[in-house]
């Protein structure tokens, strides 16, 4: 086993000397290509974080259906950590046939583009992951977009409310869009209504709960 430990440890020391004799843009590849084939022998390759590789700027794309939405002040904060702090955090992508869409990091793909300053430190490289093959359904990168947004606390109610009626569009139960986006009924039911598109909600469930909303502003009136 030592001796085998050893061999692997000189294959590597091989391949990097190898590595460091190339130009930039083939080092790059063949590092992800390293970084690639590893994964698929880790333990956690069901994790993406496990394989972070770097792409060039070009290949990255955002999405069009992203409710989060950052202040000046923040984004700039965030432009000053990348710039001094450097990419802890990679985007998360997935591939669409001619690069990669982003699934979350919107505004880190924007920073690692505008930031001339940023942008000549990386060579004009993004790091990304790429999310579960099971998660690229529309459907599922809309979800998962959504989950961390409201992970960290960020998303635009309006965006919200167009995404949820998107969903109802697509035939998804009041149930399933709380379950996948992390809300609770009640909020499903109002981000609903924020739409004005009342002919999409005409299910039991929300004709029900119309209703008791309002018999409650009747109870109101009442007391008033």
């Amino acid at each position: 086993m030592l001796l085998h430990k050893m061999k692997i440890s000189e294959l590597i020391k091989q391949i990097c000397e190898e590595i460091s004799s190339l130009d930039l843009g083939q080092k790059i590849d063949e590092i992800n290509k390293i970084k690639e084939e590893i994964h698929k022998v880790s333990p956690f390759i069901d994790e993406p974080v496990d394989c972070v590789i770097w792409v060039k700027g070009d290949y990255v794309q955002a999405n069009d259906y992203n409710p989060n939405s950052v202040a000046p002040p923040e984004m700039e904060l965030l432009r000053l950590s990348i710039e001094n702090d450097g990419y802890t955090q990679p985007i998360v992508s997935m591939e669409n046939g001619i690069g990669v869409e982003v699934i979350d990091g919107f505004h880190r793909n924007r920073v690692g583009k505008e930031c001339e300053a940023i942008q000549k430190r990386i060579y004009g490289y993004l790091p990304i992951v790429k999310i579960r093959k099971s998660q690229e359904g529309l459907n599922d990168r809309v979800a998962a977009t959504i989950r961390h947004n409201r992970a960290r606390g960020k998303h635009n109610v309006s965006g919200m409310s167009d995404i949820v009626a998107d969903l109802k569009k697509r035939n998804w139960s009041n149930k399933k869009i709380g379950k996948e986006l992390g809300m609770d009924q009640d909020e499903v039911l109002r981000l609903s209504q924020i739409t004005g598109l009342t002919e999409l909600f005409s299910d039991k469930e929300f004709s029900m709960a119309w209703e008791a909303e309002e018999a409650l502003d009747e109870v109101r009136n009442e007391e008033i």
